[in-house]
């Protein structure tokens, strides 16, 4: 039985596991986070659509693994399985893509990890002066009441504060306005 989307139902998982992939009523965080690099649309998407490139935007703190054999066809209901260290605590993590709109967006969404709901939507616009991409991540953290305020929005944020830093350092500057 696959995981439903549609209902947002738990169902049975490839591995026999109840999985939850439905959207909390409460609790959800968001993060927002914008870049503008000065490349083609094609090429930022690109850089995306490759898996591997997904540890250089990741701070090293995380102890990112990618468990999925490489390459990774990236498309609609592509899964990719992970190891990561959440305060040094290996945790694996599967994410299904639940959207593929290539070159203009994509959505990643956690089946089974360290967070109670999170969805990630990839956005990529061009503009003049190249590309913007945006990252909005909703998530929520089991007892999020405790553990959000304590440290899991903050960890989520400096996450993507480094995947920003590291966009603008793998793609040069990004510019501070950008106009379609």
């Amino acid at each position: 039985m696959t995981t439903s989307l549609t209902t947002g139902r738990p169902t049975t998982a490839p591995s026999g596991l109840m999985v939850d992939v439905s959207r909390p009523v409460r609790g959800v965080s968001v993060i927002h986070r914008e870049t503008i690099v000065p490349r083609s649309l094609d090429e930022a998407f690109a850089f995306f659509a490759d898996a591997r490139n997904l540890d250089s935007l990741t701070p090293s703190w995380v102890g990112l693994r990618i468990l999925t054999p490489q390459p990774i066809e990236m498309r609609r209901g592509t899964l990719i399985d992970y190891q990561v260290r959440i305060h040094g605590i290996p945790i694996r993590w599967k994410t299904k893509i639940t959207e593929w709109d290539p070159p203009h967006r994509f959505v990643d969404l956690q089946l089974r990890g360290p967070y109670r709901w999170w969805h990630h939507e990839h956005r990529f616009e061009a503009c003049r002066e190249g590309t913007r991409i945006t990252d909005e991540v909703e998530f929520r953290a089991p007892l999020h009441l405790i553990s959000h305020p304590l440290f899991v929005r903050k960890d989520v944020e400096r996450i993507f504060d480094y995947r920003t830093m590291a966009l603008s350092h793998r793609f040069s500057e990004p510019k501070s306005n950008c106009t379609a």
